[in-house]
């Protein structure tokens, strides 16, 4: 019995992992088909999904019901989609900053989930569903803000061709004034992409001369857990 209820727990905690490397591997081409500002309001409504079916796990008295939910949670975290809407809408002197926001609240999330979980708050026998549910709060003030923001301005004009809502887009997300700076760079970013291979994972990972890239980057991934980002 002992092992049956540390083997759904072991999968209770990686299904959310699982969920994600699906979600993640699947950004580009959702992304490219419908733009990152739809693909974010789905994956807000697939979280909102998610945190019912998790807070209605105990009434339900199924922890199936947890590992759906665990799941579809990870696969509407699609990380690089958040950090791509949030750099592209962000004007060049604040992009830098504005990725990195990303990151912090990623972080403090995290931080505040660790904390609300203690037996003392949320993580009680009583309110744990509640806490399971908790991170469809986020997500349903994104759905409710998000209509209000514009498509990205380098997908308007990189992948539809789309100059004249591009520059509206701009307007919209930075002010009037001249702006045609930044349209000259995606118009740059736009021809180097069609000049450019964009090669599959599997192809990046038998290409040699990225190797040492993809060394580091795994080394710095698996590392980032051991730094004591998640205390701070």
């Amino acid at each position: 019995q002992q092992d049956n209820l540390l083997f759904l727990w072991s999968i209770t905690v990686s299904i959310f992992g699982i969920g994600g490397l699906l979600g993640s591997s699947g950004s580009r081409y959702l992304t490219v088909k419908f733009g990152k500002k739809k693909c974010l309001l789905c994956n807000n409504v697939l979280m909102i999904v998610a945190a019912s079916i998790m807070g209605c796990s105990k009434i339900a008295q199924s922890f199936e019901m947890i590992l759906i939910g665990r799941f579809m949670c990870g696969v509407s975290l699609c990380v690089p989609l958040h950090h791509q809407y949030v750099g592209e809408i962000s004007p060049r002197k604040l992009r830098g900053f504005a990725n990195s926001t990303s990151s912090f609240f990623w972080s403090l999330g995290k931080a505040i989930g660790q904390i609300s979980g203690q037996r003392e708050l949320l993580g009680s026998q009583s309110l744990w569903p509640m806490l399971m549910a908790s991170c469809g709060l986020p997500a349903l003030v994104q759905l409710v803000a998000l209509p209000f923001f514009p498509e990205s301005p380098p997908y308007l004009l990189i992948h539809k061709g789309d100059q004249e809502g591009c520059k509206k887009a701009i307007r919209q997300l930075w002010g009037e004034g001249q702006h045609q700076a930044e349209i000259d760079d995606i118009m740059k970013e736009k021809a180097t992409m069609r000049n450019t291979k964009i090669l599959s994972v599997l192809e990046l990972v038998k290409e040699p001369a990225f190797r040492w890239q993809l060394y580091m980057i795994v080394i710095l991934t698996v590392t980032i857990q051991l730094c004591g980002i998640n205390a701070v």
